[in-house]
C-alpha cells in the first residue's frame, strides 16, 4: 500500500458486519470511523466495544465524516440498493455483501450508478479467496481434469433445523431477500460461474424442511435442490439444506474430459489415470487459522453461523484487493487466479437465483439470458 496514504471506511451493519467486515477492514489497513445500524444504541455499544469511533443511526451523518473513503453493506438484502446508490452519490467506493439485491433488475441499477460514478465495487464473495476453492480454480484452470462435463455441490447441516431456529426477521422473509438460497447458494453459484462458466438454465425447487413455530412465520426456504447447465456445456448439481439433522455432509466435486477433482475444506483431490493425489497448497493460497468473533457478539443461531471466523481470512483477502484497486496497485490477475468480484458478477448471480426461483414456482426448466 503506498507509504502515508490511509484509507477509512464506514460499515453499515452491526451483525456480519461487526463480526467479519470490520475486523478484516482493519486487518487490510483500513481506518473503520463509524458503525452504522438501525438500532442506534446497539451501534454505539458495538462501537465502543470494538474501539469504533462513532456509533450512529444516520448513514448520511457516516458518509459525512471526514477521512471516509469507502462504506461496507453488511445489511438485509431489501436494504442493499438505497444503502449502495447512497454511498455511490457520495462518491465512495462500495463493497456490497451478497445475496446482492432483490432482483436482477435492481443489480443492475446499482451497477449502472456504481460504472457511472466510477468508483470501485467489490461484491462480497470473498471465498474466491478460501484456500481450497482458490487451490481448485486454479487446478481447473489448468486443465488438470481436461474438461470439465459435470459438478456435484451437496451440503447438508443442521443449523436451522430447530423449530424456533434464532434467525433476523427478514431472513425467515423471501421479499426480503431471506432465506437458505441467497445466503448460501449464491456463494457456490459464484465459484461454478468462476471454474466452469456461465450458467445456461436451471431446473429448481425451494423447500422449508424443517417445522416451524406458528409464532415465527417463514416465507423463505431452507434448503434447495438445483439442476443446472452452464454455456460451456457443465452438468451439474446443487443441493443444500440448513436444517438436516444429523452430522454434517458435503460433496464439491468436478468431473472432467481426464480427471475428476473434488474439494474438502482446504485439501483438493484430483484423480486421472495416474492415480489419486492431494494437491500440494502453494504459500501463496495460504491463510491464517479461523479467527472467531469475540464471544459476546454471538446471540442467535445465525450469528452461530459466523462463530468459527472462517470468513476472516478470505475477507482480508477481498479487502486487500479492494485497497489496492482504490489506490491504483492493483496488479494483472491470471486466468484461474482468485479477483475480486464486482458489481456486473453480483447481477450474473442473481440473474441465476431469478431464474431458481421462477422454476420453482412454475415446476420448470429456465433458461438465463
Amino acid at each position: 500500500m503506498s507509504e502515508g496514504r490511509s484509507l477509512g471506511a464506514v460499515v453499515v451493519g452491526t451483525g456480519f458486519g461487526v463480526l467479519t467486515h470490520l475486523r478484516a477492514l482493519r486487518a487490510a489497513g483500513f481506518v473503520v470511523h463509524a458503525l452504522v445500524g438501525r438500532d442506534g444504541e446497539k451501534a454505539r455499544a458495538r462501537a465502543e466495544q470494538m474501539g469504533v469511533a462513532h456509533g450512529l443511526d444516520s448513514l448520511e451523518a457516516a458518509l459525512a465524516l471526514p477521512g471516509v473513503d469507502a462504506v461496507a453493506v453488511s445489511t438485509p438484502p431489501h436494504t442493499h440498493a438505497e444503502i449502495t446508490l447512497a454511498a455511490i452519490a457520495a462518491g465512495k467506493h462500495v463493497v456490497c455483501e451478497k445475496p446482492f439485491a432483490r432482483d436482477a433488475a435492481e443489480g443492475r441499477r446499482m451497477l449502472e450508478a456504481a460504472e457511472t460514478a466510477g468508483i470501485v465495487h467489490v461484491l462480497g464473495c470473498e471465498f474466491r479467496w478460501a484456500t481450497g476453492q482458490a487451490l481448485a480454480a486454479r487446478a481447473l484452470a489448468a486443465g488438470m481434469i481436461g474438461e470439465p462435463r459435470m459438478a456435484t455441490f451437496l451440503f447438508q447441516m443442521p443449523a436451522l433445523a430447530d423449530a424456533k431456529a434464532g434467525v433476523p426477521d427478514w431472513w425467515r422473509d423471501e421479499a426480503h431477500g431471506g432465506g437458505w438460497l441467497g445466503a448460501y447458494a449464491s456463494h457456490v453459484i459464484d465459484q461454478i460461474r468462476v471454474s466452469a462458466g456461465e450458467f445456461e438454465g436451471v431446473s429448481a425447487s425451494l423447500q422449508t424442511v424443517a417445522e416451524r413455530s406458528p409464532e415465527l412465520p417463514w416465507t423463505a426456504e431452507d434448503s434447495y435442490s438445483v439442476h443446472f447447465r452452464t454455456r460451456s456445456g457443465v452438468d451439474g448439481i446443487l443441493q443444500s439444506s440448513a436444517a438436516a439433522r444429523g452430522p454434517f455432509a458435503a460433496c464439491s466435486r468436478f468431473v472432467g474430459s481426464r480427471g475428476t477433482l473434488w474439494i474438502e475444506g482446504d485439501q483438493v483431490g484430483v484423480a486421472d489415470a495416474s492415480g489419486e493425489r492431494i494437491l500440494d497448497v502453494p504459500e501463496d493460497l495460504r491463510l491464517p487459522p479461523p479467527d472467531p468473533p469475540p464471544a459476546e457478539l454471538l446471540s442467535t443461531a445465525y450469528d452461530m453461523l459466523h462463530s468459527m471466523g472462517i470468513d476472516l481470512g478470505p475477507y482480508t483477502r477481498l479487502y486487500e484487493a479492494f485497497r489496492d484497486r482504490i489506490l491504483g496497485e492493483e496488479c494483472e490477475v491470471p486466468p484461474g487466479e482468485p479477483r475480486a468480484a464486482t458489481f456486473a458478477d453480483g447481477v450474473a448471480v442473481q440473474a441465476v437465483l431469478d431464474a431458481i426461483r421462477r422454476s420453482s414456482r412454475e415446476r420448470g426448466w429456465v433458461a438465463i439470458d
